[in-house]
C-alpha cells in the first residue's frame, strides 16, 4: 500500500491520501481522543504521541499535530494508517451515530440557504478539500452565514483570509442577502 502525503496551508496539518475511499457520505472531524471511540482508525492515530486532531474526508485523512516535528511524527502516522487499512477493520464502527448537523435559519430564508449551500458544494468545498479541509454550512441569520471549518481549515493561519476575501466575496457576489461570513 502506498500512501501519498501533501502539505496543507496549515503548517500543523498534513494530508494523507491512501489511494482508496476513506469515508462514504459525510466527512468527520475529531478534535480530541475522547471523540475517537467511533473509529478504530482515529483511535490508532490518536495513540501516536503529538496527534491533536484527525479529519476523515472522502478519499483522504488530515492529521493535525500538537507539537513536534513532522519529520518524526509522519512515519508513525503513516504506519497507523497503513496498519488500519491492512487489518480490514471499518473506518467507522457501525453503531456510531453521525455528527450533529444542526442548522439554523429563519423559515423565510430557505431559498437563500439553498443558494448558499449550492455555492459551498460546487465552488468552495472542492477547493478546500484539495488542501485537506472542509467547510460546512451551519446557519444563516440576519445576513450572516455561519460556517464550520474542519480538517486542515480548523486553526489554519490563512483561514480568516479564506473566509473574508474568498468565501465572503463569493457569497456576496452571487447572493445579495449575504452581508458577512463567520466561522463557528
Amino acid at each position: 500500500m502506498f500512501i501519498q502525503t501533501e502539505a496543507t496551508p496549515n503548517p500543523a496539518t498534513l494530508k494523507f491520501i491512501p489511494g482508496r475511499n476513506v469515508l462514504e457520505g459525510e466527512t468527520r472531524d475529531f478534535r480530541t481522543s475522547e471523540e475517537a471511540h467511533v473509529s478504530p482508525l482515529v483511535e490508532n492515530l490518536f495513540e501516536v504521541p503529538g496527534v491533536a486532531g484527525v479529519y476523515l474526508g472522502h478519499d483522504f485523512i488530515t492529521v493535525t499535530k500538537a507539537d513536534g516535528d513532522w519529520q518524526h511524527l509522519k512515519p508513525a502516522v503513516l504506519g497507523a494508517i497503513m496498519e488500519h487499512f491492512m487489518s480490514g477493520q471499518p473506518v467507522l464502527r457501525t453503531d456510531s451515530a453521525a455528527e450533529s448537523t444542526d442548522e439554523f435559519f429563519e423559515s423565510g430564508d430557505e431559498k437563500t440557504v439553498e443558494m448558499i449551500k449550492d455555492l459551498l458544494e460546487t465552488r468552495v468545498r472542492p477547493a478546500v478539500a484539495q488542501d485537506g479541509g472542509d467547510i460546512t454550512f451551519r446557519g444563516f441569520k440576519e445576513g450572516i452565514v455561519y460556517l464550520s471549518m474542519r480538517g486542515a481549515c480548523a486553526g489554519c493561519p490563512s483561514s480568516t483570509a479564506t473566509l473574508r476575501h474568498g468565501i465572503q466575496n463569493l457569497m456576496r457576489h452571487f447572493i445579495p442577502e449575504v452581508q458577512e461570513v463567520r466561522a463557528m
